[in-house]
């Protein structure tokens, strides 16, 4: 009975809560489990960039693969490792993405899966505001 059991208990703790964002990878919309990652600068719990309460865009693919320097005055970039399954509480394991946009209350706001980058230009924008204009 581990599955039901699994299931109130995501339920009562809140870690059922799944935002409708559209069609995507399972992540999308729920809350991005407890990670600890691997960065250039050590050892770092996903959590723990939240704690500035500001969106970050976690790269799990090759480091430097993404420019978000349009909008880098309010998301952060994050390249960093990740080894091992990706659990939900209310779903169970899901394949890992190869980045994610997490907003500053620790929901995915947009997943991306292998090279591409399709949607995020339009998650960045709805979520966090328009592009700035290069100066």
């Amino acid at each position: 009975m581990d599955e039901p059991r699994r299931r109130f208990a995501a339920m009562m703790s809140g870690l059922d809560i799944h935002y409708d964002l559209g069609e995507g990878h399972p992540l999308l919309g729920r809350r991005i489990p407890v990670l600890d990652l691997i960065t250039a600068d050590g050892p770092l719990r996903v959590f723990t960039l939240l704690h500035r309460a500001r969106p970050v865009l976690l790269n799990l693919g090759q480091p430097g693969a993404f420019d978000i320097t349009p909008w880098a005055d309010r998301v952060q970039l994050i390249d960093a490792e990740y080894v091992g399954t990706w659990e939900l509480p209310a779903i169970g394991p899901v394949a890992p993405p190869t980045s994610v946009l997490i907003r500053p209350d620790g929901y995915v706001a947009w997943a991306g899966e292998g090279p591409t980058q399709l949607g995020l230009a339009d998650a960045l924008t709805t979520w966090f505001g328009p592009p700035t204009a290069a100066a």
